[in-house]
């Protein structure tokens, strides 16, 4: 037998590479294996970077640096299931840096990662994939990506994981999302409230935690708070209360059932489960700052229920929120001070909170915390609404001056509150006196020029409630809060717009005020607003009419109307109709302008320094001169005085004979009476009155600038006010008053003219004459002595407020005016039984001098339109 001879073995292919084993040191060569398309190498490399990823953030930042992040998000979609899992654990980690949270949001593999969630995946890949997704949920870009790739469905399927570590994922990253609005309401779809729920059951408290956080998000939601009642939710709340080992859950679960309280049906669950006095317990005894506030806050939802507010009220619970004032937690004192301002909606609490609270609330307001200030401002606001004992009360514990600094507050609320106390409290007198005393106007300048609409109507407000002070009113314009005021007054909000009309109301309660209302353009606002359906208010046309009653010249050219109450003073003048948006030129001007062939303009003005001469006779017939002229004070206070005798008494007919009565106005009295030499002198007199009135007029036009200007004197007017008030104001009857008045008036401006003889009284030339004389458009009313309709009614209307007789002014058209006057009508008085309503009548001044029409009859159409 021949010898065995061994087998070579073959030699391998030589298109095959020998497997080579290489131990790496670097992280850097392991990053580049990360590109190799062989499995194991792909997932031993995955691995090798997870541990190294594990040891620090600095670790993470080098991976970064070294391209890392790119290779391995391709490595998410592997067909291996171990590469694929080694690479989401990776991501899971590396996502906590913020610079790969950047990459991966511009690598946009959010849908890469949320396909890690489907349920045939390992846990471990759900473990890493929520972890990642938890990371990157923290900011609001990545929120948006998450729920636009559909990863809030998977998350909470993942709820009910075996795993806790995919539990505690899923649920953080749900929290972070809910806090998104549009994830929140998209939650109660997915019927999530369930799966949540039975995580409060889970044996890890930070799972728990977690699942009440999100809970106490998602329940600012109608529709969540209504399916966690429906699934029994409560009932899980109070159990953790009442477990005194969960006390490190109570903070959040007590912010749940305070949301919860703001549902009607949650809240008679609370009522039926003794919930409420739970809530009471936890007040009163827990020592917890957060427990207190969060106690506090529930208390607060549930106190906007009536019974309940009783309830707590039964339980004196006023005094456990005064303890809670003095808290040293600033949210303690806040969610406290938010309570007292609900409870305070009951008047029992409001009584309390009287003898204890204000006092604390008051010290609140010094607080350095801008949030704790608008709290306390917001309970006292509400405490004062409607009750000036609490009033009181807040101004004897020293409130005004810290509510005054409050109003330069950087919080909106806290302002608002402040000027809401303000404003409660300067519905007394007192108070508002010391209110403004501590120069609160200067202070509300700030408010009234916030960006805020809440401020802005709150402080305009405040101004009105001030504002009834003339110092207030001097020290609001002096501080400059008249233009921010003015300005409110063009707001789109209907009631800041209404409470700026209000206070410029009241601002324009002395003239002085009023012209710088008008001058600042607030006149013009409020017509424009009263021209408009949607935007005028009652109180803009109370403003605009209170504008206009403070400068009657003014609202005579443009309503054509002056009412009894609408006293003619000294500077009055009429420039004749204008329309609406005209500006009227200032006196001044007018009277330093040339004569035109514009409109005569009549100027009312009883000051003067020509004295009227003294009469050398004594006639109880005739008006004597030795007198100086009285005030239109003291001739205002004896009408006033005899105007309230002669209406509440009934009048007497014009045609009864009135015995003793002062019957020098008519003109054949005067003829009989008055002798050729006193006619003489008379004569005279009236030459040399109208001489001195030249002078006056033409001193005013040509004096030097160093004087002050004055409007032209108008000696006539005041010989006509002194005799009316010598001859007129003492008659009783207010019929004959007013007769006798008319007679005097037409007397003084050319008499009677038929009416067929109206075309032929030359008026015109006469008024040009003066025109010409006076060298000025401007006519003193005084010195017209042929007047037809308007020149006579004005004349009337300025004489009869001298004297206290009530009359209105009224122009019409081509020339026409009449004054109408209330007079009670005796033939009804026996058929009412008291003092019948009484009439209007027009004063007749041209065809019968002293006749009466009634205001609707046919006589009174002819005077007034034909």
């Amino acid at each position: 037998m021949g010898k065995k001879i061994k087998k070579e073995a073959e030699p391998p292919p030589k298109d095959v590479f020998d497997p080579l084993t290489i131990e790496s040191k670097k992280v850097a060569t392991v990053v580049l294996m990360l590109n190799s398309p062989e499995e194991e190498i792909l997932a031993k490399a995955c691995e090798a970077i997870y541990k190294f990823a594990l040891k620090g953030e600095e670790n993470k930042a080098t991976l970064l640096e070294l391209g890392a992040v790119e290779p391995l998000t391709k490595l998410l979609t592997h067909e291996d299931k171990i590469v694929r899992r080694n690479a989401t654990m990776i991501f899971g980690i590396l996502a906590s840096n913020n610079d790969v949270k950047k990459l991966l949001r511009e690598l946009d593999v959010m849908n890469s990662v949320i396909a890690q969630l489907a349920p045939e995946e390992e846990v471990v890949i759900h473990e890493f994939a929520s972890l990642c997704l938890a990371n990157m949920s923290a900011e609001y870009t990545s929120k948006v990506q998450i729920f636009e790739h559909g990863g809030l469905e998977p998350l909470i399927r993942l709820l009910s994981s075996p795993d806790p570590d995919v539990k505690k994922n899923s649920i953080e990253c749900i929290y972070n999302l809910v806090q998104d609005f549009t994830c929140r309401t998209t939650l109660p779809e997915l019927n999530a409230i369930p799966s949540i729920l039975e995580l409060l059951k889970s044996e890890y408290p930070i799972i728990q935690l977690l699942a009440l956080k999100t809970l106490g998000v998602i329940t600012n939601d109608k529709e969540s708070r209504a399916m966690l009642r429906d699934n029994q939710g409560m009932d899980h709340l109070i159990k953790i209360l009442e477990t005194k080992e969960l006390n490190d859950l109570h903070i959040e679960a007590l912010s749940v059932i305070a949301n919860c309280l703001e549902d009607m049906d949650t809240m008679v669950l609370i009522q039926q489960t003794g919930g409420l006095k739970k809530l009471l317990t936890f007040a009163e005894n827990s020592t917890v700052p957060d427990i207190q506030k969060n106690a506090a806050k529930a208390i607060t939802k549930a106190a906007y229920d009536p019974e309940n507010r009783k309830f707590f009220h039964e339980q004196e619970v006023e005094k456990c929120l005064v303890t809670l004032l003095g808290s040293e937690s600033d949210g303690t004192k806040i969610a406290a001070s938010q309570a007292i301002s609900v409870m305070c909606e009951s008047s029992g609490s409001k009584e309390f909170f009287n003898h204890q609270g204000i006092p604390q609330l008051v010290q609140l307001l010094k607080s350095d915390n801008e949030e704790v200030r608008e709290a306390a401002a917001l309970a006292l606001a509400n405490l004062t609404t409607c009750n000036p004992a609490n009033a009181n009360a807040a101004a004897e514990a020293d409130a005004i001056d810290p509510l005054i600094n409050t109003l330069s507050s950087r919080r909106d609320g806290a302002v608002a509150n402040a000027a809401t106390v303000l404003t409660n409290m300067a519905m007394q007198e007192a108070l508002r006196v010391s209110i403004q005393s501590r120069e609160a106007m200067g202070a509300l300048g700030g408010p009234l020029r916030s960006a805020n609409m809440l401020v802005q109507s709150r402080a305009a407000l405040t101004v009105a409630a001030i504002a009834c002070d003339a110092e207030a009113r001097a020290e609001l314009r002096n501080s400059g809060g008249l233009e921010p005021l003015i300005e409110l007054l063009r707001s789109k909000n209907d009631e800041v717009r209404r409470h700026a009309s209000w206070a410029v109301m009241v601002c324009a309660s002395d003239e002085l005020m009023a012209a710088e209302l008008c001058r600042l353009g607030a006149l013009d606002i409020l017509e424009e607003i009263n021209l408009s359906v949607s935007r005028k208010n009652k109180f803009s046309e109370a403003a605009y009419n209170k504008l206009l009653n403070n400068n009657l010249s003014l609202k005579y050219s443009q309503t054509g109307y002056l009412s009894s109450s609408n006293i003619i003073s000294d500077g009055f003048y009429d420039y004749g109709r204008i329309n609406p948006g005209t500006k009227l030129w200032p006196l001044k001007d007018l009277c330093l302008q040339e004569p035109n062939d514009l409109r005569t303009i009549l100027l009312v003005n009883n000051r003067s320094d020509v004295s009227p001469p003294p009469s050398t006779e004594d006639k109880s017939s005739e008006v004597g001169y030795g007198r100086s002229i009285s005030s239109s004070s003291s001739l205002r206070r004896s009408s006033k005085e005899k105007a309230s005798a002669g209406f509440g008494s009934p009048t007497e007919d014009k045609s009864e004979p009135t015995s003793g009565r002062n019957t020098t106005l008519s003109k054949s009295a005067m003829k009989e009476k008055g002798s050729r030499k006193s006619r003489g002198k008379k004569e005279e007199e009236k030459l040399k009155e109208e001489e001195e009135v030249t002078a006056v007029l033409k001193g005013a036009r040509e004096g030097s600038s160093d004087k002050e200007w004055a409007p032209p004197s108008d000696p006539d007017f005041c010989v006509y006010v002194y005799e009316v008030t010598k001859s007129i104001l003492p008659i009783t009857n207010i019929r004959e008053q007013i007769e006798a008045l008319a007679k005097y008036v037409a007397e003084k401006m050319g008499g009677k003219i038929p009416k067929e003889k109206l075309q032929d009284f030359s008026w015109e030339l006469h008024i040009s004459e003066l025109k010409f004389q006076l060298k000025s458009n401007v006519v003193p009313i005084g010195q017209i002595k042929k007047g037809i309709f308007y020149h006579r009614a004005l004349l009337f209307k300025a004489l009869a407020d001298k004297i206290g007789v009530g009359c209105s002014l009224v122009r019409g058209e081509y020339g026409r005016a009449w004054n109408e006057v209330k007079l009670m009508n005796e033939s009804q008085k026996g058929v009412t039984g008291g003092l019948p309503p009484p009439e209007v009548y027009i004063v007749d001044l041209m065809f019968h001098p002293g006749g009466l029409m009634k205001l609707k009859s046919k006589e009174a159409d002819l005077y007034r339109f034909l």
